[in-house]
């Protein structure tokens, strides 16, 4: 009997009714991915651009959280094609591709995961995990229903070019960026400054006026829900690495003395 695949990024958004959220895998640990896939978390973003993955360790992840509801997405490092290829064949079925600011690089990006005629994706899929080595009926006819794209506006030029991005044929979704977003406009580090709030908002009603979901990243749950409120559909709210950081100093403070106070922070019970 055929396999049949997990619902992606697209079909779980779809069908929704709420805002989804996620958690980022930036540490490169497929145990780490495992245990935000088993948070209860919507989705997780397993990192290619600035995380210690490559394709094999991406796969180790990737097989890490199958086994959980949760929905894996994959940012890849660049829009670069081969990139895009080997890890659709890895089986990620939900790619997230960094910095697209025009319309023409969302259209390279998503010719990039679609075969021919519609695009350029390298045939392989009876030697890969994504068709589970031609154990999923009919893959490369329906190849466009396993596969959605997503890709990250993250300069001003991006926010200006919104709709016509998010318009693109073959792009399901855009993500924000407000980190390089605040970078690209001159505010580098301050992601809440009002005005890059307020052009994540105006690239919010770009990709809404064509009919696509937004989401962004909000690690401040204050700035998460403004957002949540301001329509995005998908919000990454956490990641590994700060998750573990920030736990693993509120654990020393809770025992080391601080060396002002000769006192550590210990917490009431």
């Amino acid at each position: 009997m055929p396999l049949r695949l997990n619902p992606t990024l697209r079909h779980r958004l779809r069908d929704a009714d709420r805002t989804l959220f996620g958690g980022w895998v930036c540490s490169g640990s497929p145990v780490m991915a495992e245990i935000m896939a088993g948070s209860g978390l919507d989705w997780v973003l397993i990192d290619m651009e600035h995380a210690p993955n490559g394709l094999e360790s991406t796969l180790a992840q990737l097989y890490a959280v199958s086994g959980y509801s949760t929905t894996p997405v994959v940012r890849v490092p660049s829009p670069d094609t081969v990139m895009i290829k080997q890890v659709l064949d890895l089986g990620a079925q939900t790619i997230l591709v960094p910095m697209v600011s025009t319309a023409d690089e969302a259209r390279t990006v998503a010719e990039a995961a679609q075969y021919p005629p519609a695009g350029r994706r390298g045939v392989g899929s009876a030697l890969a995990r994504s068709a589970r080595w031609n154990r999923v009926g009919e893959y490369l006819q329906n190849s466009a229903e396993h596969v959605s794209v997503f890709v990250q506006i993250e300069t001003a030029e991006g926010v200006g070019n919104a709709e016509a991005i998010a318009a693109t044929r073959g792009i399901d979704g855009v993500f924000v960026g407000p980190s390089d977003l605040a970078a690209s406009m001159g505010v580098l580090g301050k992601q809440t400054h009002p005005d890059v709030v307020a052009a994540v908002h105006r690239a919010f009603e770009g990709v809404t006026a064509a009919g696509k979901p937004v989401g962004v990243n909000a690690f401040d749950p204050q700035t998460a829900h403004a957002y949540e409120e301001a329509g995005a559909r998908f919000i990454l709210v956490g990641a590994d690495v700060a998750l573990v950081a920030r736990a693993s100093e509120a654990l020393a403070a809770s025992f080391i003395p601080d060396p002002e106070t000769g006192h550590a922070q210990r917490p009431s019970y």
